[in-house]
């Protein structure tokens, strides 16, 4: 058997090794999940990232982003293709993944690919300088 031969065949062994535990999710095939649950948290906004428009800040799993026009937002901070921590562009009002360069709109649905599940979103309320984050 030369080189070429057995690079041929190792290599289809790993594939058939992985096909499976990628289709069971046992592996680094499987994507994240949607988010977290039960979410119900405060922020005080009168000082760090969202005492501003255009901040952000991750807290319990969750991205907090104040749009330029002062709207809160509130979606799962990881990423569902490979669970990186997306940031937020408060220029075009969307989260980005730095990894891979997936996006999303402002209610956490993907505009741009390679993630193809969407951002879980939260709730917010704000009561003075206390912002409320639940599910």
């Amino acid at each position: 058997m030369n080189r070429k031969e057995f690079l041929s065949k190792v290599g289809f062994g790993v594939a058939a090794v992985m096909i499976p535990a990628c289709i069971t999710g046992l592996s680094g095939c499987k994507k994240t999940d949607s988010g977290p649950t039960n979410v119900d948290f405060t922020i005080d906004i009168s000082k760090g990232a969202l005492s501003a428009n255009g901040g952000f800040v991750v807290k319990n799993g969750v991205i907090v982003a104040r749009t330029k026009s002062g709207t809160f937002l509130a979606v799962a901070a990881a990423c569902t293709h490979e669970g990186t921590t997306v940031n937020f562009n408060s220029s075009e009002n969307k989260f980005v993944c730095p990894n891979h360069g997936a996006q999303f709109n402002s209610n956490g649905a993907v505009t741009k690919g390679p993630a193809n599940t969407n951002l879980k979103q939260y709730n917010t309320s704000l009561s003075g300088t206390s912002l409320r984050i639940f599910s």
